[in-house]
């Protein structure tokens, strides 16, 4: 399976604001699966989708959520139980039993739900939070195979600067690697980011230590401007807090971005690692 995403744009307010409530009731769902796995003994898959039509029933809310959306927070509440069963026969020291979400940014559609326009460009949720219609933004590479791959599911995610299309297409990529029958041995540890068998050593990045003053000034401003018992706090402060979380997103994405990169360079030849080091950090 192959993920792709694309930055949903040129939404209105109220278009966001029902991609929320379609990732609150998602939330919803899947804690209500587990509270009944723990109140119920031999609960399985098969009772938690009963479970599933029961609460759409019940709750006008979880109605509106397309039925593809709701059996993937069922599969979501029943993957984390069954890791847990599957850790307890493993006689694990630490057995993860499932928690309950709180802050929950997405939620996934299969089949139906969405609809993807013929050129790529955008795409519609058609449930009944009628969330409405949004401009894709990716490259040309991503938006053709979003186009001619099949489509397995779409997860809708909530970042700290936007809403994000994740295309989970059916598809196995492959890297056309020569073997040159030269092995390296990696070591992973704390003074450097890797040592190889070889004694070479790559340094790490730091990009936390690099963005701790900028990240200490946005969190003053963030205290400044909480305000104790007040509820719901001012726009001010929400405003502050998505600054905050972009500066911690931008952190993220330098540390995914630069291990990837370094990773597939050692895997397509030795050596190609310490280059990429070098004219990372420009020498």
């Amino acid at each position: 399976m192959r993920v792709l995403e694309a930055k949903l744009l040129n939404g209105t307010a109220q278009q966001y604001q029902a991609l929320d409530e379609a990732i609150r009731t998602a939330q919803f769902v899947r804690n209500k699966c587990l509270r009944h796995w723990m109140d119920h003994q031999g609960v399985n898959r098969a009772t938690l989708y009963s479970l599933c039509k029961d609460l759409a029933r019940e709750f006008p809310f979880a109605q509106k959520l397309n039925s593809s959306a709701r059996q993937a927070s069922v599969e979501r509440a029943w993957f984390a139980i069954s890791n847990f069963y599957r850790r307890c026969k493993e006689k694990a020291a630490r057995k993860g039993y499932p928690k309950f979400q709180k802050r929950c940014r997405s939620v996934e559609y299969k089949i139906s739900g969405w609809k993807l326009s013929q050129d790529g460009m955008s795409i519609t949720f058609t449930d009944s939070f009628q969330a409405g219609t949004f401009a894709l933004y990716c490259n040309g590479e991503a938006r053709r195979d979003i186009l001619t791959l099949k489509i397995n599911r779409v997860r809708v995610v909530r970042r700290a600067d936007g809403y994000y299309a994740q295309f989970c297409l059916d598809v196995e990529r492959r890297e056309k690697v020569g073997y040159t029958g030269e092995a390296v041995g990696l070591d992973v540890g704390l003074m450097h980011f890797y040592t190889d068998s070889h004694g070479h050593k790559v340094e790490c990045p730091q990009f936390l230590r690099r963005a701790e003053r900028r990240l200490k000034r946005e969190q003053r401003r963030l205290s400044r401007k909480f305000r104790r018992g007040a509820k719901p706090q001012s726009k001010n402060y929400h405003q502050q807090r998505k600054r905050l979380g972009k500066v911690h997103l931008k952190v993220q994405r330098q540390r995914r971005d630069w291990a990837v990169k370094l990773a597939r360079c050692v895997v397509l030849a030795y050596g190609g690692a310490e280059r990429f080091v070098q004219r990372h950090r420009g020498v």
